[in-house]
Formats: C-alpha cells, structure tokens, sequence
C-alpha cells in the first residue's frame, strides 16, 4: 500500500501536478505513516481496543522516556516553552502535550514519609510518555500550608515545592504551577479575604478578592515570592527555570457577584501584567474553564447549561488580555450535566472541544489546553472504568485531528493520577497507572502518536506549511 502511495507521488510531481514543498510534505507524511505502522498491533485491554505494541505492560515497565518522551536528550535542551502563532514550540520544534494533574505534589512531599510518592507518580508518567503536570503552587493558611499568613511561609513547605520542581526535571516533566484556588480547598480566595478581615478591613464578599487593594496586594505579594524563589535543590530561581512550563493565576476563577465579567477582567489584566513585569519569559494561563460569556452570545448556545455563562467568566474576552499566553479550558461531562447518558456527555465533549479549538485558532490565535479532563467512576456516576477509556480516547482523538492539521489544540491534562497508596485522595476520578493497564495503554499509544509531531521540525519543516500548501491547493483548483 504504502509503495502505492509513494508511486503515486512520484508520478504527480513528474508531471508537475504539486509543487516541490507539497511534494515534500507528502513525503514526510508517508514517512510519519510508515513509523506509525511499525509500531502498531491491535489488543483488547478490558474491552477497549486501542494501538501500541506495550498496552500489556505495566507503566513502569512501558519503554522508557528515552523512547517516548521526546525531550529526554540532553541538559543544554532543556529550554522554556514559548508559543509561535497557535502552536507551542520548544527551540525549532512544535510541543503537543500529553499530561496530567497531581495537585497534590507538595503535600506528599512536605512529609519525609510520603516524600517518594512524588517520585513514583513522575516515574510512572514519564514511562507513559506524559510530558506537563499541572499542580497546586500554593496552600494558604490552615494544615501544612505553605503561606501561614500573607507573606509569611513554612520554609519545610516551599522546600517540598523546591523538590517537586527539582523530581519533575529529573523525569524531563514540566509544571504548571497555578497560584490560588477560586475554591476553598487550600484556603483559596476565602482565607486572602478572611486574613483581610482579621487585620481589621470591612469586607463583605469571597469575590471582594478581586477588588480590594490590600487582598490584591496579598496576592501580588505571594506572586512575587513564588516567582523569585531560589530552588535550594536546583539553585534556580523559578522564574528562571524552563522546567516551569506555564504560571495559572487561579484554578477555576469565577466572580458569581459581578455576571457582567467587568470586576474579574479587570482582575486578570492586573495580574497578568504583574506577573510579566516579574517573569516575561514564562507562559502564562488564566485557569479558567472555559465558559463563554456576554463578549460572545453565538457562542452561549456552547455552554453545558444557562448558569455557566453567568459565573463572571468569558473565554473569549478573558484570553484577549495582553500577556496570556494560551487558553485553558475544563471538560466535565459528569458534572455539568448530571444524568445524561454516556453518549451524550461524549456528544457534549465532542462539541466543547471542536468549539474552543476553533476560537483558539480563529479568533484568538493562540493554543487552547485543557488543563482538566476527566469524569469519576463512583457508583452514581454514569461512567466506569471502560466508558471513561472511551471518553479518554475521544478527547485524544479530537486533538489529534486538530494536531495533523496544525491546528491549536495544543493538548490535555487528565484529572487525576494518583500513585498506589494515595489513593484516599481520589475524588473518583483518580487513575492509579500501575492499575489501570488499558488507560495506562491509551495515554501511552497518544504519547508515541506526539513523538512524531513533536520531532516534526528535525525534517525542517516549518510547522504550519502543511496548512499553507493545503489552503494553496485549494485556490489552486478554483
């Protein structure tokens, strides 16, 4: 078959049928098949069909990072991810991300005792080829927090953070840190506003966290102080460190109190300038999850139900803002509409997806993560182990058609993986890898399948010319 193809080529260019760069383009296309091919075997892992030819082993034992994590080379490689136009690029090359959510990290790290879970989770990550973790930068107030008071810090508790900064570059892993909770999990906005009404301020509101200068001044101050940190493992400061692959400015913001979006919008041009104006060279994300808003009202019809567009929140006019980088979405399914079927989350998945893809690429010109995806197994939840491989897959696969296009879906982090003997943590959507041998089969499959686009620019191709032949054929044959 292949030798058909090829034969094909040939013929066209000899009759001058495509032009000397489609002509190569094809080529690599060919080449890229080819590679795929060799490495692919049909298996059936607890009635899941998926590809790759190590779906029976377990994660630690999956071909090691050498193999499936492109960027295991060399130190002097080991550069910051910048964006170019939709795309991510590492130096010349594109980056496609395969990842996944451990918030966990500096708690487990904190305690000498469960020290080594965060070791074991970036082992196994990495033998499945998962390159981004996104992960708590903060724990304010209460049990092993990081931020006792504002500004003031458990030192045991940053060195934790130092050694999961540290543990991740040993596995060729890259962080997104987000800085604040939008909920109260880890003190989140609400403890910023409470150390605000303990020093005497009449503050009335969770959301008043956004406007109130002192509580912004506690936030900017946090931003600073993790940004400047000197890894007393590495002796890199953070904001030096390409293992940081993104800053988040707050998991999941909303503003219920203010539907219009004006008070948190103004909130995200504040402190995404206040973060450049630290760390220009760090890509930064908002940490929203997706929802549109008034700035798009054909878009509304998008959302999973009417509240969504009414959170204070607005994809579209939220990612204009000057020095965010790229645009980060949530899949939830399960739990933004609770007692639909399987197939019609995946229907809704499938639509949300393609949605924020489009606008990343269209209207925005920068790429789209989504920074969590998951949904929970438990026992009321429509899905179990084999549809949430289904609903997995079907993420990957929406990227993958975006990626073969050049397109700016850039990639997806699964919510969550945990290491065995973590697992009183999980929310119902955890995934033990070691476990969970055909999930672990499908990240790794979707891995191999990125090594490909991501080694893409070692044939000097630029990526994007794909798209320019292809939209050149077009008017050619007008």
């Amino acid at each position: 078959m292949v030798a058909t193809i090829m034969e094909t080529i040939f013929k066209e260019k000899s009759r001058g049928k495509v032009s000397l760069i489609h002509f190569l383009v094809r080529c690599f296309a060919v080449a890229a098949t080819i590679l795929l091919l060799t490495d692919r075997i049909h298996a059936h892992v607890d009635g899941v069909e998926i590809l790759g030819n190590d779906v029976d082993a377990p994660p630690s034992s999956v071909q090691g990072i050498e193999v499936i994590n492109s960027e295991a080379i060399r130190d002097d490689q080991w550069q910051t991810v910048k964006t170019r136009g939709s795309q991510f690029v590492v130096g010349d090359r594109p980056f496609y991300v395969n990842g996944f959510n451990a918030y966990w990290l500096m708690i487990l790290a904190a305690d000498p005792s469960t020290r080594g879970k965060v070791t074991e989770v970036f082992q196994q990550a990495a033998a499945v080829g998962l390159t981004v973790c996104r992960t708590w930068g903060f724990n304010d107030g209460g049990w092993r927090a990081l931020q006792k008071s504002p500004a003031v810090y458990d030192e045991d508790v940053f060195k934790a953070l130092d050694f999961v900064v540290s543990e991740a570059r040993n596995y060729r892993i890259r962080l997104i840190l987000s800085l604040i909770n939008n909920w109260d999990g880890y003190g989140g906005k609400a403890q910023y506003v409470k150390w605000a009404r303990d020093a005497g301020l009449n503050i009335t509101s969770d959301d008043d966290f956004f406007s109130d200068q002192t509580v912004k001044g506690y936030f900017k101050n946090h931003v600073k102080n993790m940004l400047t940190r000197v890894n007393t493992y590495t002796n890199v400061t953070y904001k030096d460190d390409p293992t940081i692959f993104a800053w988040e400015l707050m998991n999941e913001l909303r503003c219920t109190s203010d539907p219009t979006g004006n008070k948190l919008q103004a909130w995200i041009q504040e402190m995404a300038f206040h973060v450049k104006s630290i760390d220009p060279d760090h890509l930064l994300e908002v940490g929203a999850e997706g929802f549109y808003g008034p700035s798009s009202p054909a878009r509304l019809q998008a959302n999973p139900n009417t509240y969504a567009g009414q959170v204070g929140t607005d994809f579209i006019r939220n990612h204009r803002v000057l020095g965010v980088d790229f645009a980060s979405v949530h899949i939830y399914p399960d739990t933004w509409m609770p007692g639909a079927s399987v197939d019609a989350q995946l229907k809704f998945a499938q639509s949300w997806m393609q949605a924020h893809i489009a606008d990343a690429e269209g209207t925005l010109g920068m790429p789209v993560v989504f920074t969590e995806f998951g949904v929970s197994t438990k026992a009321r939840s429509a899905f179990n182990a084999t549809s949430r491989d289904r609903f997995i897959q079907a993420v990957y696969g929406l990227l993958l058609d975006s990626t073969r296009l050049g397109g700016a879906g850039a990639g997806a982090l699964l919510w969550q993986v945990f290491p065995e003997g973590a697992e009183y943590m999980d929310d119902g959507y955890g995934v033990v890898l070691p476990k969970a041998k055909a999930t672990a089969g499908i990240m790794s499959v979707h891995s191999r399948r990125l090594v490909v686009f991501n080694s893409r620019c070692a044939w000097s191709c630029r990526w994007g010319c794909r798209k320019e032949e292809e939209q050149s054929e077009d008017v050619d044959d007008d």
